[in-house]
């Protein structure tokens, strides 16, 4: 790995850390974010001159919230556990542990897949140990306030019968699989949004700022550590565990060990309680059970000394494929889904996977009845990895995504350089419901409040066949009032008015609502600042149409398909002749001294913000990216730049501060 690479891995974790830690909505599964940080680490063993403050491997993902409560100091701090992926590793670690304490005993725990809290509590005027503040982990070094949201969780106590002047306890908030599944029930009967996983949904119920919708949703705890106390509870951590369970505090599933044979035996029993577990684990951990030599086996600023954390490889099951269900999404193409028998993976049931495509399919040659290997890494997305092909019934053969569309029955063929299959029909019901909602989405169109249900009820109604239809709405104000398909005639007005005002929408809106397959909203840009109307760009040549910015070869021919397409100029002609804007309008202050220069902008400025700089840079004619690359002109880095103004100096690319780059404005 040279260099370049090493920094955009570093720039992959930096946005899966984020997405996991501060979003709650990570985009890939665990087990993925664990191979990358292994490739991180791999290669700063390999060039510790490369290793920063602020790489990943260096600093905890998270940082505090601000949604419930106010910022807490810890007073011990919540740091992560490192990772070993292999029982060799374990059994090393164990032995070298032995070599400097020979006496050490270990605890072997399951580790729950949840969020950490540290409870404090302190001796009131009673004399009774009273829970005075409950934290989250935040960053490690910072967390929430979140007391009362964790007074009705039923496993926190808020009096303990110890008698001791005050203790930290830190332990694991998480979701049953049961309420779990409750919740989801309940949002699909209201019709809102499923939560991805049980973790996701702990940790938003936890940070709710009405205690009561986290006392509603469900959560649980346990302990697993002592973080301060006196000493018959921190220096044997088994022992501590146990008091503090015989005294009805719920503690962690734990077992002392003395050797790395019982080790390795408690962590294959975690491994195969995996589905009898409530909840869902993500590993087991292993800690010496002697707190005082623990501090002879720091690894780093990150990591709590003396433990370590044994990750499972992904959950895998063999099940029957029973069907193969087709969809067609707005750009026509249609995928495929494996529906099988449900198994039980990593605490839920699952019982569809995607197959991607017929090229995913013939290298897999599954076919419906055959007996296939599902896994799903860590918590969210199951896959199918293999078929069992010594077990095919006698007849099964490969299955072949049919060449008649599912919904509409049109001509489904395979789009050319690519692995998809795409139903042919533009009018196909199945494209037409999502391509109305790409088109009046924020991205596109921007008409507010006009929903998903309200599309889907025109289109099978009739009112809209084509996205001209949306402004032919007012023509049939009567009829959607007396149907009630908007609601009354105040919710009905309040949609016209809305779809009448987006007429005058700047036209790289109408240009991206088009959704022409390749071309977003950064395509529609250069094209209409350079050609001005969209009945110019009709006009345009494949070979002209390569010729501008950030338009390629793909881009040109979708784009010239789509606008010479004679139902696609029809609808364009309609829209026009509605009064819906074509042309781009020409901003106060528009200059065209950045005409050709690619910006990147990072840090906080000192009197703009991102999205204002990245206006100004804009109306200049200059374009904004989201990473640094080559192609970079130059990055605009204000305070905490991070590693985006490494990656600049790495590449020789100049850096501005907001000073700078008004400066060029007034040359």
């Amino acid at each position: 790995m040279d260099l370049k690479e090493y920094q955009e891995l570093i720039d992959i974790i930096d946005y899966h850390m984020d997405r996991y830690y501060n979003q709650n909505e990570p985009e890939i599964s665990d087990f993925e974010y664990d191979q990358l940080m292994l490739k991180l680490k791999e290669a700063e063993k390999e060039h510790p001159e490369w290793v920063t403050p602020d790489s990943p491997s260096q600093k905890i993902g998270g940082v505090a919230m601000r949604e419930a409560g106010v910022k807490v100091t810890h007073d011990v701090p919540m740091l992560s556990i490192e990772d070993v992926f292999a029982k060799e590793d374990v059994v090393a670690w164990v032995e070298k542990v032995k070599e400097v304490h020979p006496d050490a005993l270990f605890s072997v725990e399951a580790k729950i897949d949840g969020l950490s809290m540290t409870l404090r509590y302190e001796k009131d005027s009673k004399g009774m140990l009273k829970l005075k503040l409950a934290e989250t982990r935040g960053d490690g070094l910072i967390g929430e306030d979140v007391t009362e949201n964790a007074l009705v969780i039923p496993d926190v106590n808020k009096y303990l019968d110890l008698p001791y002047e005050s203790i930290q306890l830190r332990g694991e908030v998480y979701m049953s699989h049961e309420d779990f599944e409750r919740y989801n029930e309940e949002q699909e009967l209201k019709g809102g949004k499923l939560a991805a996983n049980p973790r996701n949904l702990a940790a938003g119920t936890l940070r709710q700022l009405d205690a009561n919708i986290t006392k509603q949703r469900g959560l649980r705890m346990f302990v697993f550590n002592v973080q301060q106390g006196p000493a018959e509870l921190t220096e044997s951590h088994c022992a501590g565990l146990d008091i503090l369970s015989a005294h009805k505090v719920p503690v962690v599933f734990h077992r002392g060990c003395k050797t790395a044979d019982e080790i390795i035996a408690v962590i294959d029993e975690i491994g195969e309680k995996r589905a009898e577990f409530e909840f869902d684990i993500d590993g087991a951990v292993v800690k010496i059970d002697q707190t005082a030599y623990r501090a002879d086996f720091p690894t780093s600023a990150k990591y709590s000394s003396g433990h370590i954390a044994y990750k499972y490889p992904p959950e895998e099951k063999e099940t029957k494929l029973l069907d193969v269900e087709l969809s067609v999404g707005r750009t026509g193409r249609v995928t495929p889904t494996a529906i099988f028998e449900p198994i039980r993976l990593c605490g839920t049931s699952v019982s569809r996977a995607t197959l991607h495509n017929q090229d995913f399919i013939d290298d897999l040659d599954i076919g419906i009845g055959d007996t296939i290997v599902v896994y799903k890494s860590g918590e969210i997305i199951p896959k199918v990895k293999e078929v069992k092909h010594d077990k095919r019934p006698a007849g099964v053969s490969t299955f072949k995504i049919p060449s008649v569309c599912p919904v509409c029955g049109g001509t489904v063929a395979r789009d050319a350089d690519t692995a998809d299959m795409k139903c042919l029909n533009p009018s196909c019901p199945a494209q037409l419901e999502r391509h109305i909602i790409n088109f009046v989405s924020r991205d596109a169109m921007d008409i507010k409040g006009f929903g998903e249900v309200y599309i889907e009820e025109l289109v099978r109604r009739g009112y809209i066949k084509d996205i001209a239809d949306v402004f032919a709405l007012k023509d049939n104000r009567d009829k959607l009032i007396e149907e009630g398909i908007i609601g009354k005639e105040k919710n009905t007005d309040k949609l016209l008015s809305a779809i009448e005002e987006a007429k005058s929408n700047d036209a790289v809106r109408l240009f991206t609502g088009f959704g022409i397959p390749n071309v977003g909203k950064a395509a529609a840009k250069a094209l209409l600042a350079q050609f001005k109307t969209i009945e110019a760009i009709m006009e345009l040549s494949v070979d002209e149409l390569v010729q501008v910015n950030d338009i390629g070869e793909i881009s040109a021919n979708s784009i010239y398909a789509y606008l010479h397409d004679e139902v696609n100029k029809d609808i364009i002609a309609r829209l026009k002749a509605y009064g819906v804007n074509m042309t781009l309008e020409e901003k106060e202050g528009a200059t065209d001294k950045f005409a050709g220069l690619t910006f990147v902008i990072t840090g906080t400025l000192p009197t703009m913000g991102r999205k204002e700089c990245q206006e100004l840079i804009e109306l200049n004619g200059g374009k904004c990216a989201g990473s640094v690359s080559k192609k970079t002109s130059y990055l605009v880095a204000g305070e905490a730049a991070g590693s985006k103004l490494d990656k600049a100096n790495s590449l020789g690319v100049k850096v501005l501060s907001e000073a700078d780059l008004l400066a060029m404005l007034d040359n």
